[in-house]
């Protein structure tokens, strides 16, 4: 490839789709976050109840599947022996 393409596809990761990670990620976190409010505040009823921890399985089940795909992603890369520099300031950890 090129310079100019790989330069480009750079550009391309650090632009948009870095900020929609990072963007999914804290949707999930909100996800979560609202499964934690409606739980609580649910107090007795127990369909709200029942929301709240749906919510909650959803915004951790979102993250776990984040997470995981960045690892495989990052796995991958490393053993091909890509540059991983991208990767690693997505990865909230």
């Amino acid at each position: 490839m090129s310079t100019t393409a790989i330069q480009f596809l750079k550009n391309v990761n650090k632009a948009i789709i870095n900020p929609l990670i990072v963007l999914l990620f804290g949707i999930a976190l909100l996800v979560f976050l609202y499964g934690i409010f409606e739980y609580v505040k649910g107090g007795t009823s127990e369909d709200s109840r029942s929301k709240g921890a749906q919510h909650m399985f959803w915004g951790i089940f979102g993250l776990f599947i984040m997470v995981s795909a960045l690892g495989l992603v990052s796995f991958i890369a490393n053993s091909v022996g890509a540059d991983t520099s991208t990767i690693k300031q997505v990865v909230p950890l």
